[in-house]
């Protein structure tokens, strides 16, 4: 097996799909690693290293597409400028890639046909289920740590005051109030954060158990009032509750954001498209200067208004939109993500190829394409397929 590592082309992603550890897993196992030159110098692997692993450095990144069997990659492909075309255009048909695809979010439904119509099957790192066989390959758990923590300094940056109260010559400056709205492992690890900065923090989550989570790190809860057989689904996840009961929940937020400095947002809906749970007329009501970090754009976004990919000013606000928080703890998250990808590939992998079992609910949810069609639900259902 033949698996190619391409430099990541995303804006300011420091990130890579494997370091020399896992590099050197891969070889022992029998693979051939193509990695292209400079793809680890954003997270501080160098070349030399990568060829001491045993990995074979490739200058031109179409080599590498063309010659893998595998494609192993932190973003979705996008369009590579340098070459002047998109990543999905160096693929070939039987190609495998593994990635972060998200494929319901409509700003990714052209490239998703595009890997159908080439005939990429193409397995989405977000659709890995949160089960104990599966936890050593959740790079989504993994990266929502990192953007949970690097969100919250991201925050702190941009807002116009302290974040801890502040006592001076000339009085007593309050804290800032924090509200995190989705308290799965991103949610919580903004929690931590946000408390360890000393800000008040506040919670909100339509599932009691996050709830009861946020309040065990310190955080006062919220109660959006939606009852938890409307809201939890399989696996303890949130599940989409109908458009009644979401126009309640955004009610009993709006009557809170007004009084906050930073929202932070990652309520998901693994494999599906983020609720919309702060409208336009929300972000109106905010005090100038305060700050939303909407970690769920990857999947649509929280805010209604949030730009994918940008940090913008809006009514106001600051609207941090950027896709890859991750990338700027690109040591860390890098190390993280290389070891879940890696362990993917060991499972998915028989002697030494590629082998799909499609009664194993791993492979049932994470795989997007295969024989050039889409199969994945909630793409499907996204694109009304």
């Amino acid at each position: 097996m033949i698996i190619g590592i391409p430099k990541e082309i995303m804006h300011d992603e420091g990130r890579v799909s494997a370091i020399p550890e896992t590099v050197k897993k891969m070889v022992a196992d029998g693979a051939t690693v193509l990695v292209e030159s400079g793809a680890g110098v954003g997270s501080f692997y160098s070349d030399e290293e990568y060829k001491a692993a045993g990995a074979e450095l490739v200058d031109d990144v179409a080599d590498v597409y063309a010659r893998a069997d595998v494609i192993l990659k932190v973003k979705e492909p996008l369009f590579n400028e340098a070459k002047g075309v998109h990543e999905v255009d160096m693929m070939k048909k039987g190609q495998y890639l593994i990635t972060f695809i998200h494929p319901a979010s409509p700003v990714n439904h052209e490239m998703v046909k595009n890997l159908a119509a080439k005939g990429v099957i193409s397995i989405t790192l977000d659709g890995i289920p949160r089960i104990s066989r599966a936890q050593n390959m959740d790079a989504l758990t993994s990266m929502s740590t990192c953007a949970g923590y690097k969100g919250i300094m991201l925050a702190a940056n941009d807002l116009a005051k302290f974040v801890p109260q502040i006592f001076c010559a000339v009085g007593m400056i309050k804290p800032a109030n924090v509200m995190v709205i989705g308290t799965g492992v991103g949610g919580l690890q903004a929690i931590a954060t946000a408390k360890r900065l000393g800000a008040v923090v506040y919670a909100a989550d339509i599932r009691p158990d996050a709830a009861e989570q946020a309040k065990s790190l310190g955080a006062k809860v919220i109660d959006l009032g939606v009852p938890a057989s409307e809201a939890v689904g399989e696996g303890g996840y949130a599940k989409r509750i109908s458009d009644e009961w979401l126009e309640k929940e955004r009610a009993v937020i709006a009557e809170h954001i007004k009084d906050m400095d930073i929202v932070f947002c990652s309520a998901l809906i693994p494999g599906k498209l983020a609720p919309i749970l702060i409208t336009e007329d929300m972000v109106k009501s905010m005090k100038a200067g305060s700050v939303i970090v909407d970690i769920s754009i990857d999947q649509g976004g929280n805010c209604a208004i949030t730009t994918p990919g940008e940090r913008d000013v809006k009514h106001g606000v600051v609207l941090e939109g950027i896709k890859n928080i991750p990338g700027m703890l690109p040591t860390s998250s890098t190390w993280m993500f290389a070891n879940n990808i890696y362990n993917l590939l060991k499972f998915l992998a028989k002697d030494g190829e590629m082998a799909l079992d499609m009664n194993d609910v791993i492979v049932q949810s994470s795989l997007v394409t295969i024989d050039g069609e889409i199969v994945h639900k909630g793409a499907k259902e996204a694109m009304g397929l």
